[in-house]
């Protein structure tokens, strides 16, 4: 009996067990699951892999949200995705959580309106002292929360069949908090049953390291952990560690400042004189915040400050043309910019 035939025979006599959607094996389908459906890597281009569009900092159920008009939010931001779109980018991965301003309707709308693919998540954000967390997140234990992470998957966000496409955490500097590590642990089991990779707004390099531990011990590869704000990671030991072990380093935060594109210039030399651009991300951070003037009670959209008057486009006015003078290639940057998001967001489906 062959391999495949060994496998197939084994999972129909064990105890009737479906295959978990992220294994696979020859004649894989590998796909990526944006906020209109399903898209095969191989039909996606340029992608931008931590952006956000709207986003709301007022806390978790204190009130209602959106507190805009989407129609508003539509006309300031869709001309910036069809300009992206124009550049070559056909997927940028809008990391908003929840309670933090998600607002998946808006993003399918701005999907359909620009043609451009937007992927959501699901997932919770203990970071900025848990103010972003629903108070179920601190009665219910990791078993729970990944059942809530799975319906979305399964079922759709709030109702409307929009489905994540990754798995969204955030959490402070070390050592991990209880919560933290709860949160974490319902991101394996939700990964372990759906294939959504999971990406961690972490504080710092030791963080990481206690993630990547943490992971490891739930049975996650290295390979569904993306290390969000690894350009934190000032010496860059641990990113060269953590990739060659086969961690995805998201190096984003990306602005038009002379002193930014050196230092992640230099962060991606030192991953290049490593062979590591193999497991590096590299974006912005862009998105607009929604404020509210407590005076008139009047709705504003605020560019993010950190250091980009021009949303999503650093990387290739400044960044591109910096690392090209420093001897990478046009190879390097597709490396960066195509391959490397595909795979790193890439679910699987077995076809044995």
């Amino acid at each position: 009996m062959d391999r495949k035939s060994f496998i197939k025979t084994s999972l129909k006599g064990s105890l009737g067990l479906v295959l978990p959607i992220h294994l696979y094996d020859k004649g894989e389908e590998k796909f990526v699951m944006t906020v209109n459906g399903k898209v095969n890597t191989d039909k996606i281009n340029m992608v931008l892999p931590h952006e956000h569009i709207v986003t709301d900092f007022t806390g978790a159920e204190i009130l209602v949200q959106p507190q805009y008009r989407p129609n508003e939010a539509v006309l300031i931001v869709l001309p910036w995705l069809i300009q992206l779109k124009k550049r070559g980018v056909s997927l940028l991965a809008e990391c908003t959580p929840s309670y933090i301003g998600k607002d998946v309707r808006l993003l399918q709308q701005l999907s359909k309106q620009s043609g451009m693919h937007i992927m959501t998540n699901t997932g919770y954000y203990a970071a900025a002292a848990q103010k972003y967390l629903p108070r179920h997140a601190f009665t219910e234990n990791a078993g729970e929360l990944a059942a809530r992470f799975l319906k979305e998957w399964k079922h759709g966000i709030d109702g409307t069949g929009i489905r994540p496409g990754f798995i969204k955490l955030g959490v402070d500097g070390g050592p991990l908090k209880e919560i933290d590590k709860k949160i974490i642990r319902a991101a394996a089991a939700a990964h372990l049953k759906s294939g959504l990779k999971i990406a961690i707004h972490t504080g710092d390099a030791g963080t990481a390291r206690e993630e990547f531990e943490l992971l490891a011990g739930e049975g996650i590869a290295p390979t569904a952990f993306i290390w969000i704000h690894a350009q934190n990671d000032k010496s860059g030991d641990t990113q060269v560690d953590l990739a060659k072990k086969g961690c995805w380093i998201s190096l984003d935060g990306i602005n038009a400042g002379a002193a930014s594109i050196e230092a992640y210039g230099n962060q991606l030399i030192r991953l290049k004189k490593n062979d590591l651009l193999k497991r590096v991300l590299i974006s912005h951070d862009d998105g607009w915040a929604v404020n509210k003037n407590q005076h008139t009670r009047s709705i504003s959209f605020d560019l993010f400050k950190n250091g980009n008057t021009v949303p999503y486009q650093a990387i290739f006015d400044y960044l591109k043309p910096y690392l090209l003078q420093k001897g990478f290639s046009e190879n390097d940057f597709n490396t960066l910019m195509v391959k490397n998001p595909r795979e790193a967001f890439a679910i699987k489906i077995c076809r044995l």
